[in-house]
C-alpha cells in the first residue's frame, strides 16, 4: 500500500489529471526498474507478527541510514535514498525499492535487505502468495488511518477485500514508459500477459489451513475484491486508449479518503468528479490538489496500473529466487523495443473475454490452465522466449534471472505444485512445514 503523497498545488482544469502521468515519460536511456515485495514475518510458534515486533525491526534498521515516517506519532515506515519499508494492513513487511538501472541491482537490493534484517537478528519471514493457515481474526492491525477505512468498506463491497488486505503478499515491478503511444502499447502487452505472470509465480494453494482448489488463491482474491477498482481494464484496448481515457476510468472508481494535516479523512464512495467541482460531502466547498489525485490512484488496484510509471502487479510473492525473476521477464518485455512489439503480435488477437478466461485460469491451474483456445503454459513459453531475448539485447547478463522461470516451463510446474505435491507427500498434510519450505 502506498503512503500519502506530498507536494502538487490545486487542480484548476482537467488536463491537469491526464498531465501528471503524461509527466512521467522518459526517453529510453532514463528507463529504471523498481521492485516491490511483500513478505509474512511469523514467530517461532508461527504466528503473525505484531506491530510491536515489526516496530522493534524498523527502529532496529535506522542503525543502517533509515529514515523513520510517522503517522499519528507511530512509526509506519521507513526511507533510504529513494527506497522504501512500508507497512500492509496485516503486517506484512514491503520493500518498494529505489530505481535501479539493472536487474544485478534490484538482486543486490533484495540481498541488502534481507541481509540487514538478518544482522539484525531476525524475525523470520516467509515468500507466499497467501498467509497458509491464519484466520481474520489472528492478523494484527497496523495502526494506518487508511487502513481503517479500507476495512470498512471492503467489509461492504465484494467478497474478498479484507482477505486482500490482511492475507495475500506480492511482488510486483514499476517501469517506465518513453510516450503515451509507449505507454498504452505496454498496459495492452501488460494486461494481456498478466496472467502468464500470476500463472509462472503461483504460490498460494493454501488458505484456512487447507488446500483451496486453486494455485493462486490471491489472484481470485483479487476477482471477488471490488469490480469497480480492478480487472483488466478492457478500455485500454480500445481505439482512443491513453491518459485522458484512463483518468475518466478513475474518475469513477468510489473514493476512499481524503488525506489532511496528518489525518485521513472520511470519503467513502464519495465521488472525485464532485471533489473536481468543489461538492465533496467530505470536504464541502474545497477542491482537490494533485497529491489528492495522487492518492486517489493509489486506490485503484487493476492488474496494471498507471501513475508516472506502470506497476505489474499479477504476481505472487514467492521463493526469493522468484523476485527479481519477475522484474526480469517484466524488463525483458518491456525495455527491448524488438520485444515489445513481438509480445503485442503474440497477444494482439486475444478478445476481452479470453484474456478474463486466461486470468481466471491462471488463478486455478497455473500453467496447466487454459481459455478461449489458448494455454497458458505455450504462451507463457513464448513470452519467455521474447523476455530472454529482450534482456541479451540489453548486454547487461541479466538473462540468468530467467532461470529459475525456464525451469517452470520445462517442468510445467510453479511454486505452488512443489507445495501441494510436499503437502500431500512428505509433510503428511502437516501445513506448519510450509513455514521452513517458503522461508527467505
Amino acid at each position: 500500500m502506498s503512503i500519502p503523497q506530498q507536494g502538487g498545488g490545486p487542480i484548476e482544469d482537467f488536463s491537469q489529471l491526464a498531465a501528471y502521468m503524461e509527466a512521467g515519460c522518459k526517453p529510453a536511456d532514463q528507463w529504471r526498474i523498481g521492485t516491490e515485495h511483500e513478505k509474512f514475518g511469523f514467530t517461532e510458534d508461527h504466528r503473525p507478527l505484531d506491530y510491536k515486533a515489526i516496530h522493534d525491526l524498523m527502529e532496529g534498521l535506522t542503525r543502517f541510514g533509515w529514515t523513520r515516517v510517522e503517522e499519528a506519532g507511530k512509526l509506519i515506515g521507513l526511507t533510504r535514498n529513494g527506497a522504501n519499508i512500508s507497512l500492509e494492513p496485516g503486517g506484512q513487511f514491503e520493500l518498494s525499492g529505489a530505481p535501479v538501472a539493472t536487474l544485478h541491482d534490484t538482486k543486490a537490493e533484495i540481498d541488502n535487505h534481507l541481509a540487514e534484517i538478518a544482522e539484525l537478528g531476525g524475525p523470520r519471514f516467509m515468500g507466499i502468495g497467501a498467509a497458509p493457515e491464519w484466520r481474520h481474526e489472528d492478523m494484527p492491525v497496523m495502526p494506518k488511518g487508511r487502513y481503517r477505512l479500507m476495512t470498512d468498506y471492503m467489509g461492504r463491497v465484494g467478497t474478498h477485500g479484507t482477505q486482500m488486505m490482511y492475507r495475500t503478499s506480492t511482488v510486483q515491478v514499476n517501469l517506465d514508459f518513453a510516450s503515451e503511444a509507449d505507454m498504452v502499447k505496454k498496459m495492452r502487452v501488460a494486461l494481456a500477459l498478466q496472467p502468464v505472470a500470476t500463472a509462472l509465480f503461483a504460490s498460494s494453494p493454501f488458505f484456512d489451513g487447507k488446500l483451496n482448489g486453486h494455485k493462486s488463491w490471491r489472484s481470485r482474491i483479487w476477482r471477488g475484491l471490488d469490480d469497480s477498482r480492478t480487472g483488466m481494464l478492457p478500455f485500454m484496448f480500445e481505439d482512443g486508449a491513453g491518459f485522458e481515457r484512463y483518468v475518466d476510468w478513475v474518475l469513477d472508481v468510489p473514493m476512499y479518503f481524503v488525506y489532511r494535516d496528518g489525518q485521513y479523512i472520511n470519503a467513502l464512495g464519495q465521488s472525485f468528479r464532485d471533489f473536481l467541482k468543489g461538492e465533496l460531502p467530505a470536504l464541502p466547498g474545497e477542491k482537490p490538489t494533485l497529491s489528492d489525485w495522487a492518492d486517489h490512484m493509489t486506490t485503484v488496484f487493476p492488474e496494471a496500473r498507471v501513475k508516472k510509471y506502470i506497476e505489474m502487479r499479477g504476481a505472487d510473492c514467492g521463493p526469493l529466487s522468484h523476485m527479481p525473476a519477475l522484474s526480469a521477464f517484466w524488463v525483458g518485455l518491456m525495455y527491448d523495443r524488438g520485444a515489445l512489439d513481438a509480445a503485442w503480435d503474440l497477444v494482439k488477437h486475444l478478445d476481452a473475454e479470453t484474456r478474463e478466461g486466461l486470468r481466471v485460469a491462471a488463478s486455478v491451474d497455473a500453467l496447466q490452465g487454459e481459455a478461449g483456445g489458448v494455454k497458458l503454459h505455450d504462451l507463457a513459453r513464448e513470452a519467455l522466449r521474447l523476455s530472454r531475448g529482450g534482456l541479451a539485447a540489453r548486454g547487461q547478463g541479466e538473462e540468468t534471472y530467467l532461470d529459475v522461470l525456464e525451469h517452470s516451463i520445462a517442468t510445467g510446474r510453479v511454486p505452488a505444485d512443489d507445495l501441494i505435491a510436499a503437502y500431500k507427500g512428505e509433510w503428511g498434510g502437516d501445513l506448519s512445514r510450509v513455514y521452513d519450505a517458503m522461508a527467505i
